[in-house]
C-alpha cells in the first residue's frame, strides 16, 4: 500500500471537495487540523497513517451542513479510501475517528 500516495490523494479529493466550504471547513482548517495532529501523533507514538487520514477526512461533509446527517461524513470518506484500496481495517479505524472528533454531546463541568 502506497500510503504517501494515498495521503497525497486525500489531501486533493479535500481540497476539491471544501474548495468552496466556509471559513470554519474549508482547506485551512482541515490543514491546521492535519498538522495539529500529526504533532500529537509524534508525542502519542499513533500510527502517522491513520491520524493523517482522519484528521484530512474529519470534515469532509459535516453534520452541520448536511441537515444534522451524522452518517453522510463517514459514507464520504469511507467510499473514497475504498476507492484508494484502503484496507477495511484501516477504513473503519478512521470512521470511528471522524465519527467522534466533534465537540458535540461534550459536558461541562
Amino acid at each position: 500500500m502506497d500510503q504517501a500516495g494515498i495521503i497525497k490523494r486525500t489531501k486533493a479529493f479535500v481540497k476539491e471537495t471544501l474548495k468552496d466550504a466556509e471559513g470554519g471547513h474549508d482547506w485551512f482548517h482541515i490543514e491546521r487540523v492535519y498538522k495539529n495532529a500529526l504533532l500529537i501523533a509524534k508525542e502519542e507514538q499513533a500510527d502517522n497513517f491513520i491520524v493523517s487520514l482522519g484528521a484530512l477526512l474529519h470534515d469532509i461533509a459535516d453534520y452541520k451542513f448536511h441537515n444534522g446527517d451524522e452518517t453522510i461524513g463517514p459514507k464520504v470518506a469511507s467510499d473514497f479510501l475504498e476507492t484508494q484500496q484502503v484496507p477495511r481495517e484501516i477504513i473503519d479505524h478512521v470512521i470511528k475517528i471522524i465519527e467522534n472528533i466533534s465537540f458535540k454531546g461534550v459536558i461541562e463541568n
